[in-house]
């Protein structure tokens, strides 16, 4: 009987080993900025939905593994993840040269890019970038819009002044109150917005900075937990699931299957 008692725990032990290395309780705690829409924010009834949040949460079922949504100060993500306190972050994280040096990204799956975004009907003459010289430019805090503007002096001197935001959402309510003169803004969230509200917004094609990909980050140390949501992942797009849930939030397919 101690024979077998010891068998067993021990197929327990692996059982419960093999499970990776998410946390002690199977759930992934995934990080996002809640008034992110339409990647991640809440609804009427104070869920969080989204398209990454679909996303996250077929690959979490077919991992099966639960799932929660950790709110997070956007400006200290990399500490969010550094910390332990978050698994992964899934939430139109861009991947860029410096980002990459402080977290660990997954395939890109989405291409996005910065944009400038006017009042309804109220351009000030903004054409190009040239033309925000001598603007009240907003954007948010953290964003890959800010660090863009921060790392280039020339056009950030050349703004009346940069405003920045705790989220896209208060960045906008301040546009459409006429506290800023333009938003530079992630395109696919500008769009969702001006979409919600047809005659607050205008968005203009104007692109500020390079085209980049969105990607899941992780700690730079947690290669394991990448592979296996990289591995379901894949699965979903090559069924066809990712795709369902793209044409659900954007009646498109948005997924980057050139990777």
């Amino acid at each position: 009987m101690k024979k077998i008692f010891m068998s067993t725990l021990l197929l327990a032990t692996v059982i419960f080993t093999g499970c990776g290395d998410l946390n002690e309780t199977n759930k992934l705690i995934i990080g996002l900025d809640d008034e992110y829409a339409p990647m991640g924010f809440r609804d009427e009834r104070n869920a969080i939905v989204g398209f990454d949040v679909d996303l996250a949460k077929e690959v979490a079922r077919r991992m099966g593994v639960t799932v929660e949504f950790r709110p997070i100060d956007w400006t200290k993500k990399e500490e969010e993840l550094d910390s332990g306190r978050i698994d992964m972050i899934w939430n139109g994280l861009d991947i860029t040269p410096e980002r990459r040096e402080k977290i660990l990204f997954s395939k890109p799956y989405m291409d996005n890019r910065q944009i400038v975004f006017v009042k309804y009907g109220e351009n000030p003459g903004i054409i190009s970038a040239v033309d925000l010289a001598g603007k009240i430019v907003g954007t948010q805090a953290g964003s890959t819009a800010e660090d863009y503007i921060e790392t280039n002096a020339k056009l950030k001197n050349s703004f009346r002044e940069l405003k920045t935001f705790n989220s896209y959402m208060n960045a906008l309510n301040a546009l459409g109150d006429g506290e800023i003169d333009a938003l530079i803004c992630d395109e696919i969230v500008g769009r969702y917005a001006m979409n919600k509200s047809l005659d607050k917004f205008e968005a203009l094609d104007i692109t500020i900075g390079d085209v980049s990909q969105f990607g899941i980050g992780f700690r730079k140390d947690n290669v394991e937990l990448r592979d296996k949501v990289q591995t379901v992942f894949d699965e979903i797009i090559k069924d066809g699931t990712a795709k369902q849930i793209s044409e659900n939030w954007f009646q498109a397919d948005l997924i980057n299957v050139h990777r």
